[in-house]
């Protein structure tokens, strides 16, 4: 799908924001979107179902700010199409905020333990590092023990 042809003759960036829910839009072009400079575009690029997991993987290799970049994390770690080697690289992500002051990352590393695409000691790490609360423990252990009594 061409999403020029989708768009308006004179464009804002709401224009490309309303695009990404437009059903007439296809993987292809939420990818393309996923590669604009309005970050709340990609954000919401990111939460569409439709998504696919190599669009993901770009959309973690992007700039942006400390918020966008929590929210990205949480809104990839919860992505029906993440697969295993996303759900890593937000892992990776998430550790190296972790590891510095003033991140809080504590939605996607909780969104994590709930992914049965990953071990339980892959995120359970994460809790031990400096950046980790209590709190986030505690959220961990939640989802993890979830997961645990979850049907298959």
């Amino acid at each position: 799908m061409d999403i020029d042809a989708l768009l308006p003759r004179t464009r804002t960036p709401r224009d490309y924001l309303d695009l990404v829910a437009d059903p007439r839009i296809d993987e292809d072009g939420l990818h393309r979107l996923a590669r604009g400079p309005h970050p709340f575009v990609r954000l919401a690029v990111a939460e569409d179902s439709r998504t696919r997991t190599a669009t993901l993987t770009e959309l973690l290799a992007g700039e942006f700010g400390p918020w966008d970049r929590n929210r990205l994390l949480r809104l990839v770690a919860q992505h029906p199409r993440a697969d295993r080697a996303v759900l890593l690289r937000v892992v990776a992500q998430v550790e190296a905020l972790l590891r510095r002051t003033g991140t809080r990352p504590y939605a996607a590393v909780i969104a994590l333990a709930g992914r049965p695409e990953l071990a339980p000691h892959e995120v359970s790490v994460l809790t031990g590092l400096p950046g980790a609360s209590r709190r986030l423990r505690r959220g961990v252990r939640q989802a993890l023990a979830g997961r645990a009594c979850a049907p298959d």
